[in-house]
Parts: C-alpha cells; structure tokens; sequence
C-alpha cells in the first residue's frame, strides 16, 4: 500500500481496508450493494440518455471502420451521474491505498452488451496494457517488496450479471505473475494459473466489482438465459499514467507545427500522438 507526500511515493504506515488488501493480494474484489436501487435507476436512465443522444464512436483502427454501439466513451463529461459515482467515495477508498490518493480517471467506458443467448463466444484472455513489470517465466516475486499497482478496473453494474450472461472472469494472483496469458489458450475457459481457477464475477445491480489490470481476464461465454449485459465502467491509474478519455489524435499538448513534422508513426508516438489502445478504444 502506497501514499503519497510531498510529490513521492510512500509504504503506507496505516493499515488499509480489508477491502484494500484483498484486492491487492487476489488482484479482484466484488463488493455488494454499493449504490441502491433508486441511485441504480437513475444511472441507468442517464446512461441509456447518453446512447440515444450520442453515436458510437470509432476508435480502432483495426476494427474495419464499424462503430461498435455497445460502447459509449468519456462518460463522465457527458453525465453528472456517472461522474458522482465513479468519485464515491466507497470505491475511492478501496483504490487510492493501491494507486496514491491523487489517482485519476484515465478511462470511464458505459458498455450495453445485447442479449445473445447461447450465440456469443465471449472474450479472451487478456490483460489490460501490461503486464507493467514483465518478467521470465519461473521467476517468483519477492513477497518482501509490496507488488506495485498501475491501474484498477472498475464494473459499476446497471443491471444483474448472472453467470448466463457471461460475466468478466478473472484468475485469482495472476496480476503478480508477470506474465500475459498463454495465447495457445486464450479462448480456454478452464485455463488455470499455479493450481488457480476461473472465478466469475457475478452481480446483482448496485455491486461493484474491483480488478487490478495486470490480472488475466475475459468475458465468459453467455448461455442460453443471456439476458445482456449493462455496466458503467472506469479505469483509475497513478498519476503518472496518462489519461485515456479521448484519443492522443483529438486531445494533446502538441503543435500544429510539430505534427507536420512528424511523418512516420515513431515519429508521432514520440511527441505523444498515439494510435487508440487499451483504455483509450
């Protein structure tokens, strides 16, 4: 557990939250009832505002030019609701222990998964731009030195995700691993780490579910009493990590004169003009 002083980072001298911990050593945590249902109802109706008013917008260029209309990006400028929730304060103090308390918001996605019973692969798995301490593989971690946290992803859940409906999956400690999962097997739903099984991260509306971004996870296979799924979405990084709300191409600190000099793609991404990523697409 981190804080920060005087512009650095400290080991925490106070104990942390339960809550703080598990998510530290597991890399995920789901805490139950966090916002009621009439907090719930009124997200849900401001978010389902934003679809109708804003189009989906594309942000991959490997994606084939489809925008993908289960996503709507930057939803705290475009919802003051969702703004609130993602500043509550009972996930701000599960997270900042991890992050330093002068984290930030570097994503905040709405996802509105349609129903697909039994017609829908699923992801695979992945994890979220890291690892951020890659490492061989055999090479154990040492306990004696806290594993550092980069980034923290949060599910606000608008609806309940029952196993049908494919929930995210994650495998307990691989955010300590150092490694990316195994890409002979990342559609394997019974894919396991050091004797560690798939856990589904199953929810009723108003929970929150917690994982750190190093953790290998993934969108289980929906079965046939898939009745979509419906989150609100936000990414908390340290603050050295740059923010991701909208792209490096529409949002930056670079001159017009620099960009014309910047020809290649190295080039770009020198001065800070990156191609949609993780977080960012």
């Amino acid at each position: 557990m981190i804080t920060r002083r005087d512009g650095n980072l400290f080991l925490r001298e106070k104990t942390s939250s339960p809550a703080s911990q598990v998510l530290e050593y597991l890399g995920y945590l789901v805490l139950e009832e966090v916002f009621s249902p009439r907090e719930v109802t009124l997200m849900r109706q401001d978010v389902l505002r934003v679809f109708r008013r804003f189009p989906p917008d594309i942000r991959r260029s490997d994606a084939d030019d489809v925008p993908w209309d289960e996503f709507r990006y930057e939803m705290l400028n475009h919802s003051a609701r969702c703004h609130a929730a993602i500043a509550d304060r009972r996930i701000l103090n599960v997270v900042e222990p991890l992050l330093g308390e002068d984290c930030h918001v570097i994503a905040n996605t709405a996802w509105r998964n349609a129903a697909t019973p039994g017609n829908h692969p699923g992801g695979h798995w992945h994890v979220d731009a890291g690892p951020h301490i890659p490492r061989p593989p055999g090479v154990p971690w040492d306990d004696r030195i806290p594993y550092p946290t980069f980034a923290i992803g949060v599910h606000i859940y608008l609806q309940d995700c029952p196993e049908d409906c494919g929930p995210t999956a994650v495998i307990p400690g691989t955010h300590r691993s150092g490694q990316v999962p195994p890409i002979d097997r990342r559609y394997d739903v019974n894919l396991g780490w050091q004797e560690q099984k798939p856990v589904l991260l199953t929810a009723r509306a108003g929970d929150v579910a917690f994982f750190v971004s190093d953790i290998w996870h993934r969108r289980m296979p929906p079965s046939e009493g898939d009745a979509g799924r419906f989150f609100l979405q936000v990414h908390y990084g340290r603050r050295d990590v740059a923010q991701r709300l909208r792209t490096t191409e529409r949002v930056n600190q670079v001159s017009t004169a620099a960009r014309k000099r910047a020809v290649s793609l190295r080039d770009r991404t020198l001065i800070g003009l990156h191609p949609p990523f993780f977080y960012d697409g």
